[in-house]
């Protein structure tokens, strides 16, 4: 089931509304995949897959809530838009606290329900980059020597080459030598745009 375009997917226990959702969102040109049950997503979903979830909070077995704090406990971190028709001002708290994107209450316009599901699509796109810079920042410090991760840390805190090299006891040249690598390897062009990688990938 998985593909590089967003997919929608939207779980509810209610066949019609399931049929109604799907062909409203297919109307805007979006992909989207319908359940019918929590467990039933469980079993197909791929986090890897782009896209964001429509999830109707009362449904038999698995609630909506339920799922939302089964998918938070595995990590999956997809936007999460919570229907209902029964939603109240301490579920819709619940639900946003648990991570939710949105939560609308039926009935609601159908504009609605698509812009946010536009917005949801647009957040996954940019925190799936930000994640994957993170990986590749991650993946390119690893390529680092002993000493080159040692000179970074200084550099990141702000220390000068002359003060790097008087705490490790080598040469000031030998410091802007290991810059340099340092820098290439990362793939920056300066000790600010290493400082300002480093915050967003721990940040992710």
């Amino acid at each position: 089931m998985e593909n590089t375009q967003p997919v929608v997917f939207v779980v509810d226990d209610d066949e019609a509304i399931c049929r109604s959702l799907c062909l409203l969102i297919e109307d805007i040109g979006l992909d989207v995949k319908t359940f019918n049950s929590a467990q039933q997503f469980l079993d197909a979903y791929a986090p890897s897959q782009p896209g964001c979830l429509v999830l109707d909070v009362r449904m038999s077995g698995m609630s909506g809530l339920e799922l939302q704090a089964k998918l938070e406990k595995l990590s999956y971190d997809i936007p999460t838009i919570i229907i209902t028709g029964h939603g109240d001002v301490p579920m819709a708290v619940e639900a946003m606290k648990s991570g939710a994107f949105d939560f609308i209450e039926k009935p609601f316009r159908d504009q609605v329900l698509l812009d946010s599901i536009q917005k949801a699509i647009a957040t996954d796109e940019k925190n799936r980059e930000v994640r994957a810079q993170s990986v590749d920042f991650h993946s390119r410090v690893e390529q680092l020597t002993q000493r080159e991760r040692e000179i970074m840390d200084l550099l990141m805190l702000g220390k000068a080459n002359k003060v790097i090299a008087y705490e490790l006891d080598i040469s000031p040249k030998t410091v802007d030598f290991h810059r340099a690598n340092i820098l290439s390897k990362v793939g920056v062009n300066s000790v600010v745009d290493l400082v300002r990688l480093a915050h967003r990938a721990c940040c992710a």
